[in-house]
């Protein structure tokens, strides 16, 4: 073995290789459990899951060795050619994948599918890492920023027009790598918002305040007493301590007045209150040169275009099914026999495992077939089922114990670079972790997020593997100087 090949092994960090070596092994053990057919149990059986995530599981293993082997600079050097390349490769899938359960998003080789959007993840975080270590002094100017967006930004659309909609979402988690970066909190609180808004107005959009949306109003007020606190907190002056609640409640006064003699939408009374505020806030801007008074001014307008953008996207861009999974997850529609039939027979399969779980391959739910997608998207009611809470808290503390692991080690790295990447890996552990369990606990959306290696799949398993161990190469590159 070389000196180079010693001071790999010697400097990885073995704690996370630990985790990752039984994840993997535990993952498929609950593959197993969750595709067991009593009248064909051959686990080594190519053709059936066990067997085909078996000879993943060795691809990954092989895969994870050559990264591993790989010189230090490899990745940073390479990254955006590996990111122009599988941006390519997204291209080109939307034009010849076939029609897979309403996707174009899986190319078939042979006997192999693969899904280049999974890669993608890696190949996004590589070069985002990439170009934040390359203009890190300058990043936040706006034109820098509106690049680092663009780059994220791209894949999300190539995946977007290949109805592949929940893989689309997860690139969305990089906006905590750009936040760790230096990024302003304002793109923060705005996404935080957008997200409540969102719920707000749909989950409400079916009740009405007198000729009011309960939903519009409800987010209107929000908007008006962020923007009027964030004001006041900002200029500190006695005369808009007056004048900007004055004007407040002239405007509300007069809207109750008119309200007696007519039907009034009371979401165009706020959004004129809130209109005077952004204009007085850029008066203020352009006084004393402070752009900080400009920011808030954006956010009032950004939210208030948000508000009334809600129910245009959710009716017309969103597809049926899309539209009767947020309603199912919101509680606005019961479709038991629909969108709902997986989560409820989800949750019953979680349920009925009670404390310590029915035990290995004795579950029911899972035995009958009576969760559908119960090996990949729902691989978690497995667990909840044949091992119980205490087997599914397990699972929880394994990953926390991975993500936790990942940052501390990103805020170790000596590099830029470094850090940014392990963020990046980091959070897309995170979302997923987050998205599914929360899908089959009836807490989000259905929208196909698998778990890292755990649920079936080998695209998934090998993506999640490299996008895991380029990050201990780089940070073995760390202990090796």
């Amino acid at each position: 073995m070389s000196i180079r090949e010693r001071s790999v092994w010697h400097s990885l960090d073995w704690f996370t290789v630990g985790i990752y070596v039984l994840m993997v092994t535990a993952g498929w053990f609950v593959i197993y459990g969750a595709s067991y057919e009593f009248d064909s149990a051959n686990l080594f059986e190519p053709t059936g899951r066990m067997g085909s995530q078996l000879i993943w599981i060795g691809v990954a293993f092989s895969a994870a060795f050559v990264v591993l082997m790989l010189d230090k600079d490899f990745f940073e050097t390479l990254s955006y050619l590996i990111y122009a390349f599988f941006f390519l490769l997204l291209i080109l899938t939307i034009f010849i994948a076939p029609d897979i359960k309403g996707s174009h998003s899986w190319l078939i080789v042979g006997p192999v599918h693969i899904q280049p959007a999974e890669f993608a993840k890696f190949a996004t975080a590589l070069a985002v890492a990439k170009f934040i270590n390359s203009y890190h002094q300058t990043l936040f100017t706006f034109r820098k920023f509106m690049i680092a967006v663009g780059m994220i930004a791209a894949p999300i659309l190539c995946i977007l027009l290949q109805k592949e909609t929940g893989s689309a979402l997860v690139y969305v988690i990089f906006i905590l790598v750009l936040y760790r970066e230096g990024m302003s909190g304002f793109v923060l609180l705005t996404s935080v918002c957008a997200v409540i808004f969102c719920v707000i107005i749909l989950r409400f959009g079916d009740s009405m305040t007198g000729a009011t949306p309960t939903g519009e109003l409800i987010v209107s007020l929000i908007i008006l007493i962020i923007t009027c606190l964030a004001t006041l907190f900002i200029h500190k002056d006695r005369t808009t301590t007056r004048i900007l609640p004055g004007i407040v409640l002239l405007a509300s006064i007069a809207g109750w007045a008119v309200s007696r003699y007519m039907q009034v939408n009371y979401v165009w009374v706020i959004t004129g209150i809130i209109g005077v505020t952004v204009c007085y806030l850029l008066f203020l801007s352009l006084k004393n040169l402070a752009k900080r008074y400009a920011l808030v001014a954006l956010f009032a307008v950004l939210s208030v275009s948000f508000l009334f953008s809600v129910n245009y996207v959710f009716d017309h861009v969103l597809e049926p099914h899309q539209q009767t999974r947020i309603r199912v997850s919101l509680g606005l529609e019961n479709d038991p026999g629909g969108a709902s039939y997986n989560v409820n027979q989800s949750k019953i399969a979680i349920g009925s495992g009670g404390l310590t779980g029915k035990g290995f391959l004795n579950g029911t739910q899972t035995k009958l077939k009576y969760v559908p997608e119960q090996d990949t998207d729902f691989i978690f009611c497995t667990v909840g089922e044949e091992f119980g809470f205490l087997g599914s808290l397990a699972v929880l503390a394994l990953f926390g114990a991975l993500i936790l692991r990942l940052i501390a080690l990103a805020e170790q790295q000596d590099s830029i670079f470094g850090r940014a990447y392990g963020y990046a890996v980091a959070s897309i552990f995170f979302f997923h972790l987050a998205i599914n369990i929360g899908m089959v606990t009836g807490l989000t959306p259905v929208i196909g997020i698998p778990l890292p290696f755990f649920s079936y799949g080998g695209s998934s398993l090998l993506s999640f593997t490299l996008l895991l161990m380029v990050f201990l190469r780089i940070d073995a590159a760390r202990k090796e100087k």
